[in-house]
């Protein structure tokens, strides 16, 4: 018998390509940018480190949902305004 060296979970993901996390930080850069705001900038703002911010940005991280929270209110945008995106579809 042959076995995949992928994991269960890895063989059954048919997610799309674009890793969630990684759409969820171009829709935050693309939301910051349009504000005219820094990384420095929004993650003062939010009361989140910049570095953290520039790793939520870059997809290098999976943001707790009371971090999108706090970046969704700095930049004075709802959940359903962030999510009605074609990056998310």
């Amino acid at each position: 018998m042959t076995h995949s060296p992928l994991t269960h979970n890895q063989q059954l993901n048919t997610f799309n390509p674009m890793d969630i996390r990684t759409k969820i930080g171009l829709r935050i850069k693309e939301l910051r940018k349009a504000k005219g705001l820094s990384q420095e900038q929004l993650a003062l703002r939010a009361e989140i480190d910049r570095t953290y911010m520039a790793s939520v940005e870059n997809g290098k991280r999976n943001v707790a949902i009371i971090n999108i929270e706090k970046i969704l209110a700095a930049l004075e945008i709802s959940f359903s305004q962030f999510f009605n995106s074609p990056i998310f579809n």
